[in-house]
């Protein structure tokens, strides 16, 4: 489905026709969106208890994916939605100004454990054992930046990859 959650999206068909709103829910299995302000439907809602009372609730019901047009934020134009290879990733692109419409969000990378051995302390003889320490790659030490220190890492792991397929491919 062309169409994903946080989208902002133009209705072009319905009775809700040149309404915009942003895609709160993407149902891929039924080909339905469901979009802020657009197919509102009044619904009863019975009294639960009796300290509650009964009211109408208003909700945005689904609508077909194929009635909305997605709206890029770049060129500001409702827009269909064509697909670009990119980093050997494939991302969404608007088809009239070519710009990418997936927002990109970076992801936090969890913490890792690490499983350093306690330092013992000999009193008696006056020795301190140190704990062992991270090994980092001479590159990743001399990076200044956050960026740089993982652009590095990338690249090694890259090479990790390639020389384990060439391993396996000899094997």
């Amino acid at each position: 489905m062309k169409v994903k959650k946080n989208d902002t999206v133009v209705v072009i068909t319905g009775k809700d026709v040149k309404k915009t709103g942003k895609v709160l829910t993407a149902l891929p299995k039924l080909n339905k969106v469901v979009v802020e302000g657009v197919n509102v439907q009044e619904k009863n809602r019975k009294a639960r208890s009796a300290q509650e009372t009964s009211q109408k609730v208003k909700q945005e019901g689904p609508i077909d994916a194929s009635n909305v047009l997605v709206i890029c934020p770049v060129c500001g134009k409702a827009t269909r939605v064509g697909y670009v290879i990119v980093d050997g990733k494939k991302v969404r692109a608007c088809k009239k100004c070519g710009a990418s419409l997936d927002v990109k969000v970076e992801k936090k990378e969890p913490a890792k454990k690490t499983t350093a051995k306690k330092t013992t302390k000999k009193v008696a003889e006056g020795e301190v054992a140190e704990a062992p320490k991270k090994t980092r790659t001479k590159k990743a030490e001399t990076a200044e930046t956050v960026e740089e220190v993982k652009e590095v890492k990338k690249t090694s792991r890259k090479k990790a990859v390639k020389e384990e397929k060439t391993e396996n491919a000899e094997a």
